[in-house]
């Protein structure tokens, strides 16, 4: 009898399809937070913990395996350039779909539900001087332990590309300190692949334990929001990810069915931590060398979140309009830079999003406590944006791959080939 094998994709949406049925079944139960919680943090925490080593470890032998420093400062150039330039379009779709579409126009404040916003309001302080010569600051550690410690990723990045560098630079006695951190990276991407086993479980925990504290009535006098984001999220993928890929020859679709296991388990968690070391692994099976993958999708989660910066946009001009400030196209505009600034580099911050628009909100005059009337549904509407930022990330590689002149197209292209078939 021939055994039936399940890709990890359905198993992670069975998974997902369970979670909600339990959840909108024991609807209000502290128990099912009790029981389920536990198993969701377990699964996140297993993540993060290889996180670090395989961005380590991966930096590190690509890099000494480039040896130009020269190379790695024009790469570094160009991928921030291209994040700022993708993050802003994602800012501007944001503006004008909020302009267009009004989904905090006739809501009516008394039927929504304030939640509690007051665990953002502390670290929000510290992000309010968070000018743009900060970032580039905060890239150099002044004790890498700490950053180690903190999960701070740009430092972190920092110090691999450096010791990289030194290791490519002593020859023949690097070779020995190359074989370590190459065998750690490849036992690292082992580890990923047993823990990823465990996601359909992660999965059902994390989304019934959101099922059960929200339920789907939260949703209603939302609704409208929640399309809208949802709407300029899909579009923002085929229309401006979408002409991106057909720039550098690459489809669009074709990359999202080759990350389809990642972008069900990413929407899931809301996390893009969860994925980082198998998109890592996936865009250089398709093509993209090792060099540019271990520094573009890391730095990516810093500078390049397009769905965050898309949904930050709209959340603005949702509580702008709710409250019935009309505001002028120069505080658009204003909004708009202050985002391009306040998004970047805060990417290891608890609830970024939250903590941006907080940030962001009383500089062109909009109320921050309008922020609470969305907290119900932010966990939503962060699924959409983590599953925007997974595709943007990823095809960032490809771009600075192509940019670079260093895409293997017949790599590439016979991986899509036994993914997609």
């Amino acid at each position: 009898m021939k055994k039936i094998k399940i890709s990890l994709a359905w198993q992670i949406l069975i998974g997902l399809i369970l979670g909600i049925a339990v959840g909108a079944i024991f609807y209000g139960n502290d128990s099912v937070q009790t029981y389920l919680q536990p198993v969701g943090d377990i699964f996140i925490r297993l993540i993060k913990m290889i996180v670090i080593p395989i961005v380590i470890s991966s930096l590190i032998v690509g890099v000494a395996g480039v040896g130009d420093i020269k190379q790695l400062g024009r790469l570094g150039g160009k991928t921030i350039l291209y994040f700022e330039i993708i993050t802003t379009l994602a800012i501007a779709i944001g503006l004008l779909v909020a302009n267009v579409f009004h989904p905090g126009t006739g809501v009516n404040m008394k039927a929504l539900t304030k939640g509690d916003i007051s665990s953002y309001m502390e670290t929000t302080k510290s992000v309010e001087s968070h000018g743009f010569a900060d970032t580039f600051l905060n890239i150099v550690p002044q004790n890498l332990f700490e950053s180690l410690t903190k999960g701070d990723m740009l430092p972190i990045i920092f110090f691999s590309v450096l010791f990289g560098l030194g290791v490519a630079a002593i020859g023949d006695r690097g070779k020995p300190v190359l074989a370590f951190f190459q065998g750690t990276a490849d036992a690292m991407f082992y580890v990923t692949n047993q823990i990823m086993k465990l996601a359909p479980l992660g999965v059902f925990a994390l989304i019934g334990v959101t099922v059960s504290k929200f339920g789907v009535e939260s949703l209603i006098p939302l609704s409208k929001l929640v399309i809208v984001v949802y709407g300029a999220m899909i579009f923002f993928i085929i229309a401006i990810l979408g002409s991106v890929a057909m720039l550098v020859k690459v489809n669009i679709f074709t990359l999202i069915k080759i990350l389809k296991d990642e972008l069900i388990l990413a929407y899931s968690t809301a996390s893009s931590e969860t994925v980082l070391p198998r998109l890592m692994e996936k865009m250089e099976k398709f093509g993209c060398p090792k060099a540019i993958t271990s520094f573009v999708i890391p730095t990516g989660y810093s500078f390049n979140l397009d769905g965050s910066t898309l949904y930050q946009a709209i959340a603005a001009m949702f509580i702008a309009q709710l409250y019935g400030i009309d505001l002028s196209l120069y505080q658009q505009i204003s909004l708009l830079l202050v985002l391009m600034v306040t998004s970047k580099g805060i990417a290891g911050v608890p609830g970024v999003s939250f903590v941006v628009l907080l940030a962001t909100l009383g500089s062109v005059g909009i109320p921050l406590e309008g922020l609470a009337f969305i907290a119900g549904v932010d966990r939503i509407l962060d699924m959409a944006r983590t599953a925007v930022n997974v595709v943007g990330n990823s095809l960032a590689a490809v771009v600075m791959s192509k940019w670079e002149g260093k895409y293997n197209d017949i790599k590439g292209q016979n991986y899509a080939e036994s993914e997609v078939g």
